[in-house]
């Protein structure tokens, strides 16, 4: 009987896709899915040829795999995981190896990493990212869990011959930087979808000529994936020579994982300010209806604005590298802050090069980024490092002429807004927050620091009583 190297379950098209890349790079694979009629259909179609063994039931699956066994599992997170490992675990042996390539939350990672320790077996959460062509022609993979396996299964991860999967760390360190990297991709896409709002509403410029400022930025500072086919949708017209963009219903879904990584910064106290207003952009697209209806009673409020001339198109570029420096920024303090939490020992720089192809947020600027963090490993902030100081001062004029004119002709740039407000109170030497804790003390006795004091001493004042402490 014909034995696999590895096993697949879940055939959906990212599972189809990975059991292609592996068969690709010589490996047998065998796979199973819940649907039997699914494997058939991929096995006798887009897997004709290839090293791939379907199976039927999950004890044939098992029975096919060389030991230790490997086992990816692709299915919906959450319950469905927890179903599919009910299933599996009983008919494992100890060594064998279970890897989570889902979007998995980071907790139920760090959960199923100890429960399958206790019986003998290794767990790998492994986020997965760059869609159907990353899947296909090697993504980006971000494994974490139980580090006794990373030998075992990262020939078979890092087949596709990019620099793009490394170990991250123990427990759920892997999906949580899956998680932060999907937060940041919400990020990237609101920026993107702010510059292009401004150039339709504000400039007036239709999609072609906006497809060619994209094209121009994707050749320089802003050069990644997201720009790219930011290019393409542009450019793309229906069978009537229309804009195919125009055609599309402006309200946004979206899976979770922006919204973990916002409720984990708040858990965290960091700001991902930036990500939580991308996250907040596309709730409020959902409202169409409401929208509509309040646009019929106070109007849109939105009008072009004339004399601005090429030159705001430069300033919305400035505008959307800014703030994704600001975004990157706080994605990696998030990072930070969690592996402080949870006694992860995180290379930020490699983490960097693992987006660096493969996934949605692939780009140049990643490299930028590895260098910051190689020239400074305990680096806190990207904004400390001197190279992005210097590009953040540059932007500045650009960025802050952009939100001015958004404001003034009623128009939403909340990614922008929030990352020029993070920017400013970051390097800030003082800010309001000490009449907020004399509000705090005022009607809570919550006490207070002073500034002619050490850290750690507290007080607390009558503030009914002046002159009195």
């Amino acid at each position: 009987m014909e034995t696999a190297d590895i096993g697949m379950i879940g055939l959906a098209v990212m599972g189809q896709n990975l059991v292609l890349n592996m068969a690709d790079h010589g490996y047998t694979v065998a796979v199973y899915n819940r649907t039997t009629r699914r494997t058939t259909e991929f096995v006798n179609g887009p897997a004709a040829g290839a090293a791939v063994i379907g199976t039927e039931t999950i004890e044939e699956f098992v029975g096919r795999l060389k030991r230790p066994r490997q086992v990816v599992v692709m299915v919906k997170a959450g319950r469905a995981v927890d179903a599919v490992l009910a299933g599996l675990i009983p008919l494992l042996d100890e060594g064998d190896i279970v890897i989570d390539g889902g979007n998995s939350h980071f907790e139920d990672s760090a959960r199923r990493v100890k429960e399958l320790r206790d019986r003998g077996l290794s767990f790998v959460g492994a986020g997965i990212s760059g869609g159907e062509e990353g899947a296909r022609n090697g993504p980006s993979i971000m494994p974490g869990g139980d580090e006794a396996a990373w030998p075992e299964v990262k020939g078979v991860l890092q087949s596709n011959g990019t620099p793009c999967c490394d170990w991250v760390g123990p427990d759920g360190s892997g999906h949580y930087t899956k998680m932060v990297h999907n937060g940041i991709e919400y990020g990237d896409m609101q920026v993107i979808a702010e510059a292009y709002h401004l150039m339709r509403v504000v400039l007036g410029m239709d999609c072609e000529q906006m497809a060619g400022a994209f094209r121009t930025w994707g050749e320089g500072l802003l050069d990644s994936y997201l720009v790219n086919i930011t290019a393409d949708i542009l450019g793309h017209v229906d069978e009537n020579g229309e804009p195919t963009l125009e055609r599309i219903l402006d309200a946004a879904g979206q899976k979770g994982t922006g919204k973990w990584a916002v409720i984990s910064s708040l858990d965290l106290g960091y700001p991902l300010t930036l990500v939580a207003e991308a996250v907040y952009a596309r709730v409020v697209s959902s409202l169409r209806d409401q929208r509509f209806e309040a646009a019929e009673l106070v109007g849109s409020g939105v009008k072009r604005a004339d004399g601005l001339g090429a030159g705001f198109v430069d300033d919305i570029h400035d505008a959307l590298y800014a703030s994704k420096i600001v975004s990157y920024a706080q994605g990696f303090m998030l990072l930070g802050a969690a592996a402080s939490e949870y006694g992860w020992n995180l290379d930020y720089g490699r983490i960097a090069q693992l987006w660096r192809e493969g996934c949605i947020i692939k780009a140049a600027f990643l490299d930028d980024i590895t260098a910051a963090f190689r020239r400074r490993p305990d680096l806190p902030n990207l904004i400390l490092d001197r190279f992005f100081a210097e590009a953040l001062d540059k932007a500045e004029p650009g960025w802050r002429r952009v939100v001015a004119t958004a404001v003034q002709v009623g128009l939403p740039v909340p990614a922008y807004a929030s990352a020029l407000a993070f920017y400013d109170s970051y390097r800030s030497k003082r800010l309001p927050a000490n009449l907020i804790q004399a509000q705090r003390d005022y009607f809570g006795a919550h006490t207070y620091e002073r500034v002619d004091r050490p850290r750690g001493e507290f007080f607390h004042t009558d503030w009914t009583r002046p002159g009195t402490d």
